[in-house]
């Protein structure tokens, strides 16, 4: 720890001397810790390309004197990023470190198939299709649906077992299940009726279950 300590100061005191010899408007122009490599990671080669490229514009600038404020405001536009770090290489490097999104359900809009990802943002559809990630029908607002898939998270039910959301304007959801089960959610309490679900599902023989209405507090209703 005091050799990291005492390079650090070293660094400092370096840095401290060159802006002391040189006024602002000329250390800034000058070819001392000029960007000249901008090193994207994290998405695929075609995604991470077009990022770099966009961020060009940094080139020649300095690295002492970065434009953060700038690379947040592209790299915000890309929707397949969850987040992201900045990392200056000294003398002349710049690493991006991206983390992607993780894309959670399908959905149509504008006539188009979009994946909604973790970030809460919309990507469409590439080729490369996930069929594994369940539809979402109807409109919704995000911080509904987050509100759901949160509930599911903090109990035993696994969301892979969705195939189907449907959400409707009071923000209430049903879900349909990979078997085929309709389940009737209620508005709240949604971190226990899953709870009752799981151990409802474990415990009962569901082939002949076409629906589990559980919008009535403690009450389960089933339809064959």
């Amino acid at each position: 720890m005091p050799q990291k300590k005492s390079k650090k100061i070293l660094i400092y005191l370096f840095l401290f001397l060159i802006v002391g010899t040189l006024n602002n408007k000329n250390f800034y122009s000058s070819n001392l810790f000029k960007i000249n490599l901008i090193s994207i990671k994290g998405l695929d080669e075609k995604n991470n390309y077009q990022l770099a490229r966009s961020l060009n514009f940094l080139k020649n600038d300095n690295l002492l004197f970065l434009k953060k404020k700038e690379i947040k405001k592209i790299i915000d536009k890309n929707n397949l990023v969850e987040s992201y770090s900045v990392l200056k290489i000294y003398p002349s490097s710049l690493n991006i470190i991206l983390d992607k999104t993780k894309f959670l359900a399908k959905l149509k809009k504008d006539n188009g198939i979009f994946l909604l990802g973790s970030n809460g943002k919309l990507t469409i559809e590439d080729l490369n299709k996930d069929n594994s990630l369940p539809f979402i029908f109807g409109d919704f607002k995000t911080e509904d649906f987050f509100k759901l898939k949160k509930a599911i998270d903090e109990t035993n039910f696994k969301y892979k077992e969705i195939k189907s959301l449907y959400s409707y304007k009071s923000g209430r959801w049903d879900i349909e299940l990979n078997n085929g089960i309709l389940i009737k959610l209620p508005k709240e309490r949604l971190r226990n009726t899953f709870e009752l679900i799981k151990s409802f599902l474990n415990k009962n023989d569901t082939k002949r279950i076409k629906r589990i209405d559980l919008r009535q507090h403690n009450q389960i209703i089933i339809n064959g």
